[in-house]
């Protein structure tokens, strides 16, 4: 492990290698599991404001929970996540042309919000667990992300190359820095442990 910020970061997220491949998978992170996506706080009220604008692009049966269920939900760990369809899909789950996408992120490429989709969906399969003192970055592997596990070692692409937007978008551009450099000097820094 390696500690950059408050940020306690598993070495898999360095070695592993990982790249989304949505035509092999066809979503499948929007589908599987047995509760949504985790949000953070902030999100909750994101959500809630750019409802309006992103309804046009959800599927009636997510409305219809949305309706039910409220727009975020406290889930069985007592997390706060996006709530699902009949432990199923998450309500703001789209499909188009066989495959499932995010309503979410559809308005946001449509240049209708400016919020593209919750953190941890776009950091998958990077899972961050918050602690008082400092946060834990770890990589999670899922059976549906083969593809994606297969593509990354074929194109040799680390899991924080592949995710260095949203790992910016969470931590900054001089936290990735941090993570690059200390990628690249791996060995060094851990000779010296």
């Amino acid at each position: 492990m390696l500690q950059i910020g408050k940020a306690i970061v598993s070495l898999d997220v360095i070695e592993k290698k990982f790249i989304c491949d949505i035509s092999k998978c066809c979503g499948a992170c929007c589908v599987e599991g047995d509760s949504g996506a985790p949000l953070e706080e902030e999100e909750k009220l994101i959500i809630e404001e750019i409802y309006p604008v992103i309804e046009e692009y959800l599927t009636e049966k997510g409305i219809e929970e949305i309706e039910k269920q409220g727009k975020t939900v406290i889930d069985s760990d007592g997390d706060l996540v996006t709530p699902i369809i009949n432990n199923k899909e998450c309500v703001y789950t789209v499909f188009e042309n066989g495959s499932a996408q995010c309503g979410i992120e559809k308005a946001f490429f449509d240049g209708k919000i400016n919020f593209r989709k919750p953190i941890s969906c776009q950091l998958y399969p990077i899972r961050i667990q918050k602690y008082e003192e400092f946060d834990a970055v770890n990589y999670n592997k899922w059976d549906i992300c083969k593809p994606a596990r297969e593509l990354g070692f074929k194109n040799g692409t680390p899991v924080y190359v592949f995710l260095k937007e949203p790992l910016i978008r969470k931590y900054g551009e001089e936290w990735y820095k941090e993570l690059q450099y200390a990628a690249e000097h791996i060995d060094e820094i851990m000779k010296k442990m």
